[in-house]
């Protein structure tokens, strides 16, 4: 009798946590709030130094991922990866796509008509989408983002703008409301949270997918009350202005802003039905602080592209959860495209993986539901694009680094040198492990090279081999001009 009764009891257990799961509203709201250059260790829900009460709060109320990384450790690539789903090399756009128009990347940008992008998908499913703050994947007409789809855009094309002017590091304006310049007198921060709200409020009855890319905490080093740095008011730059001081306002009003979108989903009663996903594009600026890791903004170490990421779903996220899994902005694509069943085109295929199995979970998780010990995540970085200074298509190899769960590969330009870390060991990556470990070294190497092989052929410039480098010769048919007509 005892052995039936602990039967029964077991599976009414079991039967009351598939209950307990939470069902998914069903077409639920998607929020991507996506920081420039915020680092690793600046929030407070980090261990960081900064005051950022509704970040942390958000973090109380959801899940904080500790192993999240952006594709790109620069604004633009990470950008191109997450309107995607796909690594960035293969839209064109793996470097900065820079503000000079003398520049030859300049005319670098994704395009729509040849990329797969999550806002023409969710729109199918009758989603309303908006873009409120920093694009960065194009200049040109064609690669504005009321082609992708986007039934709303307010905010700038390039890569930062004066926070109060609006005008971009070349001194050109640069606020648009869909594909109009307009004069929208405001601090940038403050303008992009009110079309967000503004946009929640006015579409509390219908499904939508939010991008909302903030400028904060990227330069130019401006609070609301700062002096013009650009543009025909610009005053004489002060010198003895403390700038560690101005950043603390820059990312209060970063913080301030995701307060402010949270307690409008609230008020638009939306709380249960919308995900929000916060997270930076990149590693941190000089003022920003990668906490433990090494490296900032560029680097393949950690630092550059390890990022603090919020998941808040309230009665679907358990609340105070931590998540260690290997994860990465192109996942979020994916996860996109899983709640709103938007459909793929047949043979399409994404990068990223959907995140929501795990958002789902009811515990910390430590061990990853996305790819299990046995066969650990494998993910891919390479530091592309043109130099600052390049005036043609050609350029030197760059550095690229791989994870496979704890192991930690960076390879030095041309495969001349590597290092190996085991971060579960050295999260600093302060102890290079490679000649302790050749096989796992001779491994990952053999894949970095055949996924780097993969995604040259998308590049919108020519990689020069090594030994034109080593013998400073480059033959007639990489001469700019004619690598520009093979393009």
């Amino acid at each position: 009798m005892m052995n039936k009764t602990l039967l029964f009891a077991a599976i009414f257990l079991s039967c009351s946590q598939v209950v307990a799961q939470p069902t998914l509203p069903q077409q639920p709201n998607i929020i991507i709030i996506m920081a420039d250059d915020l680092g690793y260790g600046d929030l407070g829900s980090y261990n960081g130094v900064q005051q950022t009460p509704n970040l942390d709060q958000l973090a109380r109320e959801g899940m904080r991922f500790t192993d999240f990384h952006s594709s790109g450790t620069v604004c633009s690539p990470t950008r191109a990866g997450l309107i995607t789903g796909r690594y960035q090399h293969k839209t064109g756009v793996d470097g900065v796509v820079n503000a000079d128009p003398k520049h030859p990347s300049h005319g670098f940008g994704v395009d729509p008509k040849t990329q797969i992008t999550f806002p023409n998908l969710v729109k199918a499913q009758g989603y309303k989408t908006a873009l409120f703050g920093k694009w960065h994947v194009g200049y040109q007409e064609r690669f504005h983002p009321m082609n992708f789809g986007f039934d709303r855009f307010v905010g700038f094309l390039s890569g930062n703008i004066d926070y109060i002017s609006h005008y971009d590091r070349m001194h050109t304006y640069d606020w648009w409301h869909d594909k109009k310049l307009v004069v929208e007198p405001g601090y940038s921060t403050q303008l992009i949270t009110k079309h967000a709200v503004d946009f929640i409020h006015d579409n509390k009855d219908t499904p939508f997918v939010l991008y909302v890319a903030h400028e904060a905490v990227h330069d130019p080093m401006q609070a609301p009350n700062s002096a013009i740095q650009r543009g025909p008011n610009k005053v004489k730059k002060d010198f003895s202005l403390d700038k560690t001081e101005i950043f603390k306002e820059v990312i209060t009003e970063l913080d301030r802003s995701v307060g402010d979108i949270v307690k409008a989903v609230k008020l638009a009663g939306l709380s249960d039905k919308t995900l929000i996903l916060f997270t930076s594009d990149n590693g941190p600026m000089k003022l920003s602080s990668p906490g433990p890791l090494r490296g900032k903004k560029g680097s393949l170490f950690e630092g550059g592209h390890r990022v603090p990421t919020i998941a808040w779903w309230p009665k679907v996220i358990k609340a105070n959860t931590v998540n260690e899994q290997l994860t990465i902005s192109l996942d979020i694509m994916p996860t996109i495209i899983e709640l709103t069943k938007a459909k793929l085109p047949n043979g399409h295929k994404l990068d990223g993986i959907s995140l929501l199995p795990t958002l789902l979970s009811d515990d910390n998780i430590a061990d990853s539901n996305l790819a299990n010990k046995k066969k650990p995540r494998e993910l891919f970085w390479r530091n592309g694009g043109l130099n600052l200074r390049a005036t043609n298509l050609l350029t030197k190899d760059k550095a690229k680094a791989m994870r496979a769960g704890k192991w930690k590969l960076i390879v030095s330009p041309y495969y001349r040198n590597t290092s190996l870390y085991d971060l579960s060991q050295d999260l600093g990556e302060q102890h290079n492990v490679a000649k302790k470990h050749p096989e796992i070294v001779k491994t990952m190497m053999a894949k970095v090279k055949a996924w780097q092989d993969e995604m040259l052929p998308f590049l919108p410039y020519k990689v020069l081999p090594y030994q034109l480098i080593a013998n400073k010769v480059i033959p007639d048919q990489l001469v700019p001009d004619k690598v520009m007509a093979q393009k």
